[in-house]
């Protein structure tokens, strides 16, 4: 890595009388100074100046299935090129890749934008996702490569927390084709208290990113933390206002980083799929091993698509409408 790279310059702060810098990536709005780095731990400040010391700097590097983001309405059966980095904006006690996001110790690799775009096509990737951590503590990196990868006629796929101000989430949004963005419950006591962030923020982009992107939604069902029954219904009838086509997915929660908490029953997380479809058309469920994830027809109930784990057979359409009764399926990239 070069001292360019190295010292590159952020993008959205503000520099102050007294030597701090403020950091505008997020709500949080971090003061910056030279002996405290923002909450993410990933923008530093040099001299006055906030520097991005990890820009490239990739944890992971792999070839996903496009289920395992998971996103089932976009590019169904195919395989994308997924990088990961250090850090995020938000410190949950249940973090299931804390590993990489809860520290910048972690060994990276440099890949500047052109290697990353250069990778996914020799992978034959159809477009290259950013997740594993959080992505958006990295936006000046993933708008080069972004845009980089619409140049190459590539893809770019968004896997995040939601905790972005408009204006750069307005540029990170303008590049990203698809998206799935955590809804981790529905009360804002849950998300100060678990997460370090605001339930009202993650709504806010959810709504600035419904329509402009291919937009699916995640909750991990925590036992105690959210799987109240009105949390689940809260975060359906959310989700519907913005679309009632945009596919809810429901995660069960393992024990992992700060949590001891037993993992999710199986009966608890079929229960809120069920209440969550009082409002959403296509409510899948995730970490059960044997999971309900295939798509049917909203309004006839036919078979559409077939997952067992992350092999995917699309049976049930003709032309991008159900054979069976005719109707419009709502999937990106059938094929």
């Amino acid at each position: 890595m070069t001292a360019v790279q190295a010292n590159r310059e952020a993008l959205w702060y503000e520099r102050r009388a007294d030597g701090k810098t403020a950091c505008l990536l997020c709500p949080h709005k971090c003061l910056v100074t030279e002996t405290r780095p923002g909450k993410c731990g990933v923008r530093l400040n040099k001299g006055g100046t906030l520097v991005l010391p990890f820009y490239g700097r990739i944890s992971s590097l792999a070839l996903d299935p496009i289920e395992k983001k998971p996103l089932y309405h976009f590019y169904p059966g195919s395989r994308i090129l997924s990088a990961g980095f250090v850090g995020c904006s938000f410190h949950c006690n249940f973090c299931q890749n804390w590993q990489i996001s809860q520290t910048t110790e972690t060994a990276t690799r440099f890949m500047s934008p052109a290697d990353l775009v250069a990778a996914a096509r020799r992978e034959r990737s159809f477009a290259i996702a950013y997740t594993y951590s959080e992505p958006l503590v990295h936006a000046e990196y993933v708008i080069d490569t972004a845009r980089l990868a619409h140049e190459a006629g590539l893809k770019n796929v968004l896997v995040s927390n939601g905790y972005l101000n408009p204006e750069p989430a307005a540029e990170v949004l303008a590049l990203m084709d698809a998206a799935n963005i955590d809804l981790k419950g529905f009360d804002e006591t849950f998300y100060k208290t678990e997460t370090g962030g605001s339930l009202a923020e993650v709504q806010r982009f959810l709504g600035q990113a419904a329509g402009r992107v291919h937009l699916e939604v995640t909750t991990l069902v925590i036992p105690t933390k959210n799987d109240d029954p009105s949390q689940v219904e809260g975060i359906a009838s959310f989700v519907a206002s913005l679309g009632r086509d945009i596919p809810l997915h429901l995660s069960a929660y393992h024990p992992d980083y700060k949590y001891s908490i037993p993992a999710t029953p199986a009966p608890t997380i079929r229960e809120l799929a069920e209440i969550a479809r009082r409002h959403l058309r296509f409510v899948y469920i995730g970490n059960l091993g044997a999971e309900e994830s295939d798509t049917h027809c909203a309004s006839c109930d036919s078979l559409l698509v077939r997952r067992v784990g992350y092999r995917v057979s699309v049976e049930g359409v003709r032309q991008g409408a159900c054979a069976g009764c005719g109707t419009p399926v709502p999937i990106v990239g059938l094929r």
